[in-house]
């Protein structure tokens, strides 16, 4: 409690037992366990403020509040809940200059319905850091599948991969969402009522492909977990669906710079697809041969808990990607979008933005 009240400022810690109660519960589960303090962190410095000190005391740490959308995120006994709701309003003016902002648009376009006979359905992960920062890409995905004939399905009660707990160390947690998944996508995989569960988020599906590693020790989950990570597939294999739609596609004038993410490219081993798709249905869309391998700085939460290398990282690639002068960058992932864009004027995008963009054009 201490080393928390020395890194916050007064009136951004709640400790006493009645303004706990609200945090004791998500809402998504019957469970309940009051934390034994509650931060409310407003800047970047704040929130490493707080991970950092719980980190060193050992102490658990959930993140949850309005607009991170994390599903399972029950707080710990004697542990810490990190409200985001008040980071995430002065986080998005961080990360989306106001001069970029027009450029990288909060809002998808509205709906045009139905454009091609249904086919076939697919799982989609609705996810939980890109519907606060980009819910625009869900929208194009499912419009864009739907070009060629694919309908998306969300299953109710699928919320955050486990990548976000995982990543800050918090593995049980981590598995209980996974669990929590697979018990929403189950009914429809087992039905046979689905083709694939689509992941439009790179850190998401390498994470959703490993659930049968993750879960491995959990004999009552083993099998299904292994079917799950079977069963994912990256948006972008689905591209060659799409193809077949070129005469449809009026793509955008100007080169668009390509980041590959290293979960798309190294962790799920899917290298090309985007580049080589893309360019079929007319994008001048280019990737940089230097250093296009390496990590472009974020890797979760290195931009909170290790700054020093996170944003060093980002520059290094942004001066590669912007060699081509490009009027767009586009990526795979929206933690690679959402730092880069943090360092360039240029508008940084979801490569399915501008496929959405081209067929309705």
């Amino acid at each position: 409690m201490f080393a928390l009240r020395i890194c916050m400022p007064s009136g951004a810690l709640i400790w006493h037992d009645e303004d706990t109660v609200p945090y004791e519960c998500d809402g998504l589960t019957a469970y309940r366990q009051r934390p034994l303090v509650v931060a409310l962190p407003e800047t970047e410095a704040q929130v490493a403020a707080v991970l950092k000190a719980c980190l060193a005391l050992g102490v658990p740490v959930v993140a949850r509040g309005a607009g991170t959308g994390l599903s399972g995120a029950m707080p710990n006994a004697m542990g810490v809940t990190l409200s985001l709701a008040k980071f995430n309003r002065s986080r998005c003016a961080a990360c989306f200059p106001r001069r970029s902002r027009p450029r990288c648009p909060c809002h998808g376009r509205p709906g045009n319905g139905p454009r091609a006979p249904t086919r076939a359905r697919c799982l989609m992960l609705a996810g939980c850091v890109q519907p606060a920062m980009a819910p625009h890409v869900n929208s194009a995905t499912a419009r864009v599948l739907d070009a060629a004939g694919i309908e998306t399905v969300i299953a109710p009660g699928a919320g955050c991969c486990g990548a976000v707990k995982c990543h800050l160390n918090d593995h049980e947690d981590g598995k209980a969402q996974m669990r929590a998944n697979i018990d929403a996508w189950w009914p429809l995989v087992e039905r046979e009522e689905v083709e694939a569960i689509v992941m439009n988020a790179s850190g998401c599906g390498v994470t959703v492909r490993e659930y049968g590693h993750m879960l491995k020790g959990d004999a009552a989950y083993l099998e299904k977990a292994e079917r799950i990570s079977a069963f994912t597939r990256d948006l972008s294999e689905l591209l060659p669906e799409l193809v077949p739609l070129k005469g449809r596609v009026r793509a955008s004038r100007g080169v668009i710079a390509y980041h590959p993410p290293c979960t798309l490219q190294h962790g799920q081993k899917l290298r090309g697809g985007v580049l080589r798709n893309l360019r079929a249905l007319g994008f001048d869309e280019q990737v940089t041969l230097n250093e296009s391998h390496l990590c472009y700085g974020s890797a979760g939460t290195y931009p909170v808990l290790q700054p020093e290398l996170a944003y060093p990282l980002r520059d290094r690639k942004l001066g590669h990607l912007n060699q081509f002068r490009p009027t767009t960058i586009v990526s795979a992932n929206i933690g690679c979008i959402t730092h880069l864009q943090s360092g360039s004027e240029t508008p940084v995008r979801h490569w399915v933005d501008l496929l959405d963009e081209a067929l309705a054009a």
